[in-house]
């Protein structure tokens, strides 16, 4: 069991292509890297071997839709400073997380 992400919360999450051709997909797990401001918007997860690959709109260098794994936001560690998950988040359309991050697209 992952603290970044508990069991529990993969019941929720479609698996990946369910939300496919959606405009405005809903968010299910936002992760954030307070050092460099990279966000990770989930909006769908597939187990694979161990781990939890997961699909959806990242704010980093560039903006895009993309897979990450837990296991690749769990290794981050600098100095202490991990990858944090929004523990509040209610499940939202994209457009509305966007907003709430202040990453409204113009």
């Amino acid at each position: 069991m992952s603290d970044l992400f508990p069991e529990e919360l993969k019941i929720a999450l479609p698996k990946i292509s369910v939300q496919k051709g959606s405009k405005n997909p809903t968010v299910f797990a936002v992760f954030q890297f307070p050092l460099s401001g990279w966000i990770w918007f989930v909006t769908e997860a597939d187990p694979y071997e161990d781990d939890l690959c997961f699909f959806g709109y990242v704010v980093g260098l560039e903006r895009e839709w993309g897979y990450f794994c837990l296991s690749e936001l769990e290794s981050v560690n600098t100095n202490g400073i991990k990858v944090c998950r929004d523990e509040n988040l209610v499940p939202r359309p994209l457009s509305e997380c966007l907003q709430q991050y202040g990453l409204v697209e113009n």
